[in-house]
């Protein structure tokens, strides 16, 4: 008989298991969901808005409902430690049209959210520039700067770039609470009041504000999730993923939360809206001008900057291990499962990963584009649209699987945190494309309001039409999706095990990698 799992010419290397902790994977989380990039775009926007201490909260309410989400899907991570993270798990838990989906998704979406970042990178870069030297510098030289530097990181040792990353994000982290303390330090008036998070009649609140509050606040966490893409990678396979996505779940909601919080006891509660609506995106930067030398609020634009490189290096190695993952379930080619000999990273995905932003970029230099901070916010913001889908998909694929398939989790983690993180989520994707003009900014008819949703929806037609391809045109591929290259589909020799036949497409169940096993049809008579 012969055993097949993967492509016959997969290659022979493996990423490199054992070399990152938990708190790494927690940094690359942190680093994935930019949180400078979100005090800088979507809070002020919020706050203008006339939100005031609903902004701070929301953002411990979201924090819950993703904790409840990562119950379960650390569960899916301790059975399936994969690469392939959300992708493997929703093929488990949906069945593999829906894994490959998902896939879709999820690198669609981070390409987004890149290209946002990338052209924040290029906006950002142009006043330090002219700050430091007196020169000009155009967007795309800061874009494709942050470019070369992602390209270099993206090959190497995994545990190389969570060192920069971790510093990265452990140096962004500080600036971001010294502004905060000198927000507390000095509050407006002189003193910090119970305004600042006091709520003084609940039952006033505008519902459809604090519907679209939370819809667009949990598009800031979006990122965290790829914590799943480095269990093979890490210390403790079955733990680590799990334990980082914790981790920068609770490491995002302090920093948005309390700085969000910091900058109302600023400009003053009653005070704030009007500050945050004339000052737009640099409202963090000039709050701490009131309050900090020059140098440290430079610091505070360096740091966005490097924020910015630490989320799209995040990012890059997110996309390269989905790559990697699909190249080597076979549902691209084989050649993107390719790793280093030495490094055991996806350096044949990394470099197509880099290929396909650098030619974006380089398009965008020749069309003539001037992406500003605007146009960086619908990016990002569009692309995480499309990884809240993922963090849906996800938890019902997790609320399904643990209880199909009973393992030794407990009810709280096999069912009840599934199931209202899934409800939760439910209700934030509706509110999220009900209220999605007001999230980007822009009028009900406007283009890019209707492309967005289309795009999503390109998304999903691909993937369903990508599995359907898959199944017709080569069934042993498609039976392991999902799998991480497990052998689970036998070829039979049929003059010698008659008996023995490979599961097909209408067979009960057969669309779930976990039912892919062979089945023996009955015997004569």
């Amino acid at each position: 008989m012969e055993a097949v799992g993967t492509p016959e010419d997969d290659p022979p290397y493996a990423l490199a298991s054992g070399r990152i902790g938990a708190a790494s994977v927690s940094f690359f989380g942190l680093a994935a969901a930019a949180p400078a990039v979100t005090l800088i775009t979507l809070v002020p926007v919020a706050l203008a808005a006339g939100s005031g201490p609903l902004v701070p909260l929301s953002f411990v309410a979201l924090a819950v409902v993703l904790l409840l989400f990562c119950g379960g899907y650390a569960a899916m991570a301790r059975r399936s430690p994969s690469a392939g993270a959300a992708y493997t798990q929703v093929a488990r838990g949906l069945g593999r049209p829906a894994g490959l989906t998902t896939a879709w998704l999820a690198v669609t979406g981070y390409q987004a959210i890149q290209f946002g970042l990338y052209a924040l990178a290029g906006a950002a870069a142009t006043p330090l520039a002219q700050s430091w030297t007196g020169v000009t510098v155009p967007w795309w030289a800061g874009a494709a700067g942050c470019w070369a530097l992602v390209a270099l990181f993206g090959t190497m040792r995994i545990e190389v770039a969570a060192g920069v990353i971790g510093l990265l994000a452990v140096a962004e982290a500080a600036v971001l609470v010294g502004m905060g303390a000198s927000n507390l330090l000095q509050p407006f008036g002189g003193r910090i009041t119970l305004d600042s998070i006091r709520v003084d009649d609940p039952g006033l609140i505008d519902r459809p504000v604090l519907g679209l509050l939370l819809a667009a606040g949990v598009l800031a966490f979006a990122g965290f999730e790829s914590t799943g893409n480095y269990a093979e990678e890490s210390l403790r396979p079955k733990r680590s993923a799990g334990l980082g996505g914790y981790g920068s779940v609770v490491l995002v909601a302090l920093l948005l939360g309390g700085l969000s919080w910091t900058m109302i006891v600023a400009a003053g509660p009653s005070r704030i809206s009007a500050v945050a609506d004339a000052r737009g995106a640099e409202l963090l930067f000039d709050l701490a001008d009131e309050r900090l030398l020059p140098w440290a609020v430079t610091l505070g634009r360096l740091i966005l900057i490097t924020s910015v490189l630490a989320g799209v290096l995040a990012l890059h190695h997110a996309m390269a291990r989905y790559l990697y993952a699909m190249g080597r379930d076979g549902v691209l080619p084989g050649v993107l499962a390719g790793t280093g000999r030495r490094t055991g990273a996806p350096r044949a995905a990394s470099l197509t990963q880099s290929l396909i932003a650098g030619a974006a970029l380089a398009g965008a230099y020749v069309a003539g584009a001037d992406p500003g901070p605007v146009t960086a916010r619908w990016m990002i913001l569009g692309g995480a649209l499309s990884i809240l889908l993922l963090l849906l998909a996800t938890s019902l694929a997790a609320l399904l699987h643990l209880n199909r398939v009973p393992g030794d989790e407990g009810a709280w983690t096999r069912f009840i945190s599934p199931l209202l993180s899934t409800v939760s989520l439910g209700s934030l994707v509706y509110l999220a494309f009900r209220d999605l003009p007001q999230i980007l900014g822009l009028p009900a008819g406007y283009p890019l309001v209707r492309a967005v949703p289309a795009a999503i929806a390109g998304c999903v037609l691909l993937g369903l039409v990508h599995a359907a391809v898959i199944r017709w045109r080569w069934p042993v591929r498609y039976a392991g999706i999902g799998l991480g290259g497990t052998a689970v589909v036998v070829t039979p020799e049929k003059e010698k095990a008659p008996e023995i036949r490979i599961p097909q497409q209408r067979d009960p169940g057969v669309h779930r990698p976990e039912r892919a096993a062979n089945r023996r049809s009955p015997g004569p008579g």
